[in-house]
């Protein structure tokens, strides 16, 4: 039978790969009564403590709840102008974080993109194993769009895109089957299992119309919650990364 130890860690290098700030400031801020372990001011950085699923119910840092340990989970409500990549000018959907968050190690990453002019549900993580089961091609995981498009429906979209056999410019392999829900003459909802890039913008293009506005609403089992305001976010729940897959 085999036993699994508790993992520890030294409280300067744990609070420093968590963007607290370099091992030195954690420490300076730990001798200044800025780091609480149960009730009790932590000045000693040097020792190794556990590190219990509970922790950020245990410690305080500058007064404030330690951020989650491992397994970070941020839903965010895209706003416009706002782009995934770290490296591009302009607005970052990573401004909107903690800005001690962008030293985190391992980093948090998207887990897809919305394109800039893309608002609704996106998730960023620094769980590698949960950003590749969710993008993964053999998971399906399903993600629905909202789309005002700038000509009425013809009314044949919705079996092309299901028919699996639509073939987008300048690639040789047919979409996946995609499923379209009329709205309006000039609005839809367009499921689809995969993630190429500009994907529902280039299917509607395919059949000569133009996507004026897309929102993503939901991603697998979860719903963007309608009380989080483009440009807010909050730390996912367990139940709620579970029905992603459901």
């Amino acid at each position: 039978m085999s036993s699994s130890k508790t993992p520890t860690a030294r409280v300067d290098k744990l609070l420093s790969s968590m963007g607290y700030g370099s091992r030195a400031e954690v420490g300076r801020l730990a001798r200044a009564g800025g780091v609480e372990l149960d009730g009790r001011d932590l000045t000693d950085v040097s020792q190794r403590i556990p590190v219990t699923p509970d922790l950020p119910t245990r410690m305080l840092v500058d007064g404030e709840p330690l951020d989650p340990v491992a397994g970070l989970v941020v839903l965010l409500n895209k706003p416009l102008g706002m782009t995934c990549s770290r490296k591009e000018d302009g607005a970052l959907v990573y401004d909107v974080l903690p800005d001690r968050w962008r030293a985190r190690d391992p980093a948090i990453s998207t887990i897809g993109r919305l394109d800039k002019q893309t608002t609704g549900l996106l998730l960023l993580t620094d769980d590698g194993d949960l950003l590749h089961r969710v993008i993964s091609p053999r998971r399906h995981v399903a993600k629905v769009y909202r789309a005002t498009l700038a000509r009425p429906l013809s009314g044949t979209e919705g079996a092309l895109f299901a028919s699996g056999e639509l073939m987008l410019e300048g690639e040789d392999k047919p979409l996946s089957p995609a499923m379209l829900e009329v709205v309006s003459p000039t609005e839809a909802l367009l499921t689809v299992t995969e993630g190429r890039y500009h994907q529902v913008r280039r299917m509607f293009a395919a059949v000569g119309n133009h996507v004026e506005t897309l929102h993503r609403e939901r991603l697998g089992g979860l719903v963007l919650p309608d009380d989080l305001a483009p440009g807010q976010w909050r730390l996912m729940t367990a139940d709620e990364i579970a029905a992603i897959f459901e």
